[in-house]
Protein backbone atom coordinates (compact mmCIF):
# COMPACT_ATOMS: atom_id res chain seq x y z
CA UNK A 1 0.00 0.00 0.00
CA UNK A 2 1.47 3.17 -0.97
CA UNK A 3 1.35 6.21 1.62
CA UNK A 4 1.66 10.17 0.51
CA UNK A 5 2.94 12.76 3.06
CA UNK A 6 -0.08 15.41 3.65
CA UNK A 7 -0.58 17.75 6.50
CA UNK A 8 -3.15 17.31 9.35
CA UNK A 9 -5.11 20.44 7.70
CA UNK A 10 -4.99 19.01 4.44
CA UNK A 11 -5.90 15.75 5.07
CA UNK A 12 -9.10 17.15 7.36
CA UNK A 13 -10.26 19.40 4.61
CA UNK A 14 -10.10 16.21 1.98
CA UNK A 15 -12.06 13.48 4.55
CA UNK A 16 -14.66 16.42 5.00
CA UNK A 17 -15.04 16.80 1.43
CA UNK A 18 -15.10 13.10 0.73
CA UNK A 19 -18.07 12.84 3.66
CA UNK A 20 -20.08 15.52 2.16
CA UNK A 21 -21.55 13.09 -0.68
CA UNK A 22 -21.16 9.97 1.40
CA UNK A 23 -24.63 8.58 1.42
CA UNK A 24 -25.08 5.54 4.45
CA UNK A 25 -25.73 1.67 2.65
CA UNK A 26 -28.46 1.67 5.02
CA UNK A 27 -30.69 4.55 4.21
CA UNK A 28 -30.46 6.34 7.62
CA UNK A 29 -29.75 9.79 6.81
CA UNK A 30 -26.30 10.31 9.19
CA UNK A 31 -23.26 9.01 7.93
CA UNK A 32 -21.09 6.72 10.90
CA UNK A 33 -17.43 7.38 10.48
CA UNK A 34 -15.15 5.51 12.52
CA UNK A 35 -11.73 6.99 13.99
CA UNK A 36 -9.79 4.11 15.49
CA UNK A 37 -6.55 4.24 16.60
CA UNK A 38 -4.91 3.95 20.31
CA UNK A 39 -4.74 6.87 22.33
CA UNK A 40 -0.94 7.42 21.57
CA UNK A 41 -2.15 8.37 18.12
CA UNK A 42 -4.41 10.59 19.03
CA UNK A 43 -7.73 9.76 16.59
CA UNK A 44 -9.52 12.00 18.41
CA UNK A 45 -7.74 14.78 17.12
CA UNK A 46 -8.71 14.22 13.63
CA UNK A 47 -12.29 13.41 14.35
CA UNK A 48 -12.17 17.50 15.60
CA UNK A 49 -10.14 18.31 12.89
CA UNK A 50 -12.90 17.09 10.59
CA UNK A 51 -15.60 18.51 12.23
CA UNK A 52 -14.41 21.99 11.84
CA UNK A 53 -13.67 20.90 8.16
CA UNK A 54 -17.61 19.96 8.02
CA UNK A 55 -18.48 23.15 9.97
CA UNK A 56 -16.98 25.20 7.85
CA UNK A 57 -18.71 23.36 4.65
CA UNK A 58 -21.77 23.86 6.28
CA UNK A 59 -22.23 20.31 7.79
CA UNK A 60 -23.41 19.46 11.08
CA UNK A 61 -21.37 17.08 12.64
CA UNK A 62 -21.39 15.50 16.33
CA UNK A 63 -17.68 13.95 17.81
CA UNK A 64 -17.97 11.20 20.44
CA UNK A 65 -15.12 9.49 22.04
CA UNK A 66 -15.27 5.77 23.51
CA UNK A 67 -13.85 7.25 26.75
CA UNK A 68 -17.22 8.32 27.52
CA UNK A 69 -18.73 5.15 27.43
CA UNK A 70 -16.33 3.08 29.71
CA UNK A 71 -17.89 0.67 32.07
CA UNK A 72 -17.51 1.53 36.16
CA UNK A 73 -14.84 0.97 37.86
CA UNK A 74 -16.55 -2.54 39.81
CA UNK A 75 -16.77 -3.78 36.42
CA UNK A 76 -13.55 -2.40 33.98
CA UNK A 77 -11.33 -3.22 37.19
CA UNK A 78 -12.79 -6.91 37.83
CA UNK A 79 -10.01 -8.53 37.53
CA UNK A 80 -7.10 -5.78 38.30
CA UNK A 81 -6.09 -2.39 37.01
CA UNK A 82 -3.61 -4.11 34.31
CA UNK A 83 -5.69 -6.75 32.87
CA UNK A 84 -4.92 -7.03 29.14
CA UNK A 85 -7.41 -9.27 28.72
CA UNK A 86 -10.14 -6.86 30.48
CA UNK A 87 -8.72 -4.26 28.52
CA UNK A 88 -9.29 -5.42 25.05
CA UNK A 89 -12.62 -7.36 25.72
CA UNK A 90 -14.46 -5.49 28.69
CA UNK A 91 -13.66 -1.73 29.57
CA UNK A 92 -15.95 -0.02 27.09
CA UNK A 93 -19.86 -0.41 27.17
CA UNK A 94 -20.08 -1.47 23.55
CA UNK A 95 -23.88 -2.34 24.33
CA UNK A 96 -24.65 1.47 25.63
CA UNK A 97 -22.94 2.77 22.24
CA UNK A 98 -25.41 0.68 20.23
CA UNK A 99 -27.87 1.84 22.27
CA UNK A 100 -27.22 5.41 22.78
CA UNK A 101 -25.31 6.21 19.65
CA UNK A 102 -25.94 3.82 16.59
CA UNK A 103 -29.69 3.17 17.41
CA UNK A 104 -30.69 6.89 17.24
CA UNK A 105 -28.71 6.98 13.93
CA UNK A 106 -30.50 3.93 12.44
CA UNK A 107 -32.89 4.43 9.05
CA UNK A 108 -36.10 5.38 11.10
CA UNK A 109 -34.21 6.40 13.82
CA UNK A 110 -34.65 10.30 15.83
CA UNK A 111 -31.02 11.23 15.72
CA UNK A 112 -30.93 11.72 19.43
CA UNK A 113 -27.61 10.64 20.46
CA UNK A 114 -26.11 10.43 24.07
CA UNK A 115 -22.28 12.08 24.13
CA UNK A 116 -21.08 10.14 26.79
CA UNK A 117 -22.38 8.19 29.63
CA UNK A 118 -19.74 7.95 32.47
CA UNK A 119 -17.30 10.03 33.85
CA UNK A 120 -14.51 7.63 34.85
CA UNK A 121 -12.71 10.26 36.64
CA UNK A 122 -15.42 10.30 39.19
CA UNK A 123 -16.66 6.70 38.30
CA UNK A 124 -20.32 8.03 37.78
CA UNK A 125 -23.00 8.59 35.18
CA UNK A 126 -22.09 12.04 33.24
CA UNK A 127 -25.87 12.85 33.03
CA UNK A 128 -24.89 14.95 30.03
CA UNK A 129 -28.05 15.60 28.16
CA UNK A 130 -28.48 14.37 24.76
CA UNK A 131 -27.50 16.03 21.13
CA UNK A 132 -30.04 16.75 18.46
CA UNK A 133 -28.13 15.51 15.17
CA UNK A 134 -30.33 17.26 11.98
CA UNK A 135 -30.37 14.76 9.16
CA UNK A 136 -27.65 14.99 6.91
CA UNK A 137 -25.28 15.52 10.06
CA UNK A 138 -22.56 13.09 10.59
CA UNK A 139 -21.24 11.28 13.49
CA UNK A 140 -17.70 10.80 13.96
CA UNK A 141 -16.72 8.03 16.94
CA UNK A 142 -13.30 8.13 18.04
CA UNK A 143 -11.47 5.28 20.16
CA UNK A 144 -9.44 2.25 19.97
CA UNK A 145 -10.37 -1.27 18.62
CA UNK A 146 -13.90 0.56 16.68
CA UNK A 147 -13.49 -2.54 13.80
CA UNK A 148 -14.10 -5.04 15.75
CA UNK A 149 -17.32 -5.09 17.04
CA UNK A 150 -19.56 -4.64 13.97
CA UNK A 151 -20.42 -0.96 14.28
CA UNK A 152 -22.41 0.39 11.17
CA UNK A 153 -19.58 2.89 10.16
CA UNK A 154 -20.08 4.13 6.80
CA UNK A 155 -16.39 5.08 6.62
CA UNK A 156 -13.58 3.82 8.74
CA UNK A 157 -10.57 5.63 9.02
CA UNK A 158 -7.43 3.92 10.91
CA UNK A 159 -4.51 6.09 12.67
CA UNK A 160 -1.73 3.48 12.63
CA UNK A 161 1.62 3.75 14.45
CA UNK A 162 4.74 1.28 14.29
CA UNK A 163 5.19 -0.69 17.44
CA UNK A 164 8.09 1.12 18.35
CA UNK A 165 6.49 4.46 17.94
CA UNK A 166 3.35 3.06 20.09
CA UNK A 167 5.89 2.36 22.62
CA UNK A 168 7.40 6.37 22.33
CA UNK A 169 4.26 7.65 22.54
CA UNK A 170 2.30 5.73 24.89
CA UNK A 171 3.30 6.88 28.34
CA UNK A 172 5.18 4.25 30.68
CA UNK A 173 2.36 4.23 32.89
CA UNK A 174 0.11 2.49 30.07
CA UNK A 175 2.43 0.25 28.52
CA UNK A 176 0.66 -2.49 29.90
CA UNK A 177 -1.95 -1.93 26.76
CA UNK A 178 0.34 -2.31 24.20
CA UNK A 179 -0.12 -6.43 24.32
CA UNK A 180 -3.89 -5.68 23.71
CA UNK A 181 -3.30 -3.34 20.38
CA UNK A 182 -0.45 -5.90 19.32
CA UNK A 183 -3.91 -8.38 20.00
CA UNK A 184 -5.77 -6.13 17.64
CA UNK A 185 -3.48 -5.77 14.96
CA UNK A 186 -3.01 -9.59 14.34
CA UNK A 187 -6.59 -10.24 14.94
CA UNK A 188 -8.44 -7.41 12.88
CA UNK A 189 -5.79 -5.87 10.87
CA UNK A 190 -7.03 -2.78 10.59
CA UNK A 191 -4.58 -1.11 8.58
CA UNK A 192 -5.97 -3.61 5.65
CA UNK A 193 -9.26 -2.88 6.13
CA UNK A 194 -9.94 0.07 7.35
CA UNK A 195 -11.45 2.40 4.47
CA UNK A 196 -8.46 4.99 5.30
CA UNK A 197 -5.41 4.63 6.86
CA UNK A 198 -3.04 7.15 8.09
CA UNK A 199 0.16 6.69 9.31
CA UNK A 200 1.47 8.85 12.16
CA UNK A 201 4.73 7.86 13.66
CA UNK A 202 5.98 11.12 13.58
CA UNK A 203 2.61 13.25 14.56
CA UNK A 204 4.09 16.56 12.76
CA UNK A 205 4.32 14.78 8.76
CA UNK A 206 1.46 12.28 8.46
CA UNK A 207 1.02 10.05 5.89
CA UNK A 208 -2.07 8.61 4.03
CA UNK A 209 -3.62 5.88 1.61
CA UNK A 210 -7.60 6.50 0.86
Amino acid sequence: MRLEAITWDRLGDLLAERLLDLAPADGAPWPRIAFDGAPAGRPGDLARRVSEALRIRGRPSLVVGTEGFLRPASLRLEYGHRDVEAYYNGWYDTGALWREVFGPLEAGGDGRVLPDLWDPDADRATRSPYAQLPPGGVLLLHGPFLLRHWFPFDLSVHVLLSPGALRRRTPEAEHWTLPAFERYEHEMDPAGTADVLVRADDPRHPAWSG
